[in-house]
């Protein structure tokens, strides 16, 4: 499990002679594993839903993906935080990495989450687990209106009832320990008890 990040593209100018240079706010490999190794990182993650016009839920978004093993796995839109990049900036970078730039995602008004959830190492000490870092993710429930067409590592985007999205087979398919926060997110919303 990872609540993995891609790293971006390169900066459009790079220095002359050096080739391409990854963004100021972008860590080496080396830089990344060491940091890991030493302070938890910031994530946001994401549960794209589709509402009515009353503004109730009525499906939800979990993405299918491959893994570094080549494990297929359901995961939820996520990634770090960029050094100077503001939470809403980050939302919206990773939503429309994930789900593409025609997803249409409507950011909440206020920067609150729904949860925070800490990602550690080691299973058991929280319900969320990524084993090669400690991590603290702000979670957040955000309506998309448009057309999605998953990209990077996501494979394809299944829209879901909330009742199929919190159900035991699909939350214990999602990585990491996210069917606890699929969960989380319809309870917030009261789409469950």
């Amino acid at each position: 499990m990872s609540v993995r990040t891609p790293d971006p593209d390169p900066t459009p100018d790079p220095l002359p002679g050096n080739g391409p240079q990854p963004g100021p706010a972008w860590l080496s490999d080396l830089e990344l594993a060491q940091i890991r190794g030493r302070l938890p990182l910031l994530y946001v993650e994401a549960v794209p839903v589709r509402v009515d016009g009353l503004g109730q839920v009525t499906e939800v978004g979990i993405l299918l993906r491959a893994n570094a093993v080549g494990e297929i796995t359901r995961t939820l839109v996520s990634g770090r935080v960029m050094y100077g990049e503001t939470l809403r900036e980050a939302l919206f970078r990773h939503l429309e990495k994930d789900l593409g730039p025609m997803a249409f995602p409507q950011l909440p008004a206020s920067p609150v989450p729904f949860q925070v959830a800490e990602y550690f190492p080691l299973p058991g000490v929280s319900p969320y687990v990524d084993e090669r870092q400690h991590a603290v993710s702000l979670a957040y429930v955000v309506p998309v209106t448009g057309t999605c067409e998953p990209r990077q590592d996501a494979l394809e985007l299944t829209w879901m009832t909330p009742e199929e999205a919190t159900s035991l087979t699909v939350t214990e398919e999602l990585e990491g320990g996210r069917g606890a926060l699929v969960k989380a997110a319809m309870a917030s919303l009261g789409r469950i008890g």
